[in-house]
């Protein structure tokens, strides 16, 4: 059986927070094919990601994936806010707060560390899954201003930001940018507060139009849009256990989806047999978004 073999390929992934969601699974997939796995956490979680990239009770989340033996071992875990794009863009009373005053943690920042780190070795994959707004719970009519554009900054024009700086060590690789988008950005999800309906609306249109600009670098820029998973973040929308149960139903496979699921696809859009693929939304949710609501 053939198998995917990133092997030398050099992997930046955002938005790890913990080992229970996609961007956990994606780095162990990513690590499992022969990549180069560098880590980026928002400042706030780098210590939970550090204490699980350590202890012994989490030994078992690390397990790669595929048969391939050892554990999650990034080459580096680096602290990333992409709410900022310089050290100068980060509020003075921010920086005095732990994890902001140690290093710069802007996305400049990230990126000059993981040059430092490995030696300025070109980059072949970076995966942007970050996501956030302070008023998920709230309904799209009750959202603030602020929020918002917090959510669109997080959520969307990051994913603009982290290319551009990534660039430099991509250009000319036959390099690969994956997002995660979800169905909402489509279709009415009432539940889906806090303008994050409308960021990853935003997310889809720059992930196409980013595709044209750095395509003639060589790099290609894709999206997932995954069904509805279990994920620590993902419970702060609502019943979430009832929200996969019911989109389980309703999908033409009758099954959720699992962050292995993503990760797999993920794997496929940063190998060399997506080579031809880029500016596309993958849809991994079981089929649910090709049907229309169940009478």
């Amino acid at each position: 059986m053939m198998k995917l073999d990133l092997t030398g390929k050099n992997a930046f992934v955002t938005g790890v927070a913990d080992d229970g969601g996609f961007g956990w699974a994606i780095a162990k997939s990513l690590q499992a094919a022969g990549a180069n796995v560098y880590l980026a956490s928002h400042p706030r979680v780098l210590g939970i990601v550090k204490r699980i990239l350590e202890r012994d009770k989490n030994a078992e989340s690390r397990k790669l994936p595929y048969g391939a033996e050892g554990e999650l071992a990034p080459k580096a875990l680096i602290g990333c806010d992409v709410e900022f794009d310089t050290a100068e863009d980060i509020p003075a009373e921010r920086r005095e707060v732990k994890g902001y005053r140690e290093e710069d943690v802007s996305i400049a920042g990230a990126f000059a560390k993981y040059a430092e780190l490995s030696g300025n070795a070109p980059l072949d994959i970076l995966i942007h899954a970050v996501a956030f707004s302070p008023e998920i719970q709230k309904s799209h009519l009750e959202t603030s201003r602020a929020a918002y554009l917090l959510a669109h900054s997080v959520s969307s024009y990051s994913l603009i930001a982290m290319t551009r700086a990534a660039l430099p060590y991509m250009a000319d690789r036959d390099a690969s940018v994956v997002g995660l988008s979800y169905l909402a950005a489509n279709r009415v999800t009432p539940g889906y507060g806090g303008g994050m309906a409308a960021a990853k609306a935003s997310l889809e249109c720059d992930s196409r139009t980013l595709a044209w600009f750095v395509g003639e670098k060589g790099v290609r820029v894709n999206l997932i849009s995954a069904g509805p998973f279990p994920s620590r973040a993902a419970r702060s929308i609502g019943d979430m256990d009832e929200m996969v149960s019911a989109t389980a139903a309703q999908s033409p496979l009758r099954r959720p989806i699992s962050a292995e699921d993503v990760a797999d696809a993920t794997l496929f859009l940063c190998s060399d047999l997506s080579r031809n693929i880029t500016g596309e939304v993958l849809y991994v949710d079981a089929g649910f978004h090709a049907m229309s609501p169940a009478f």
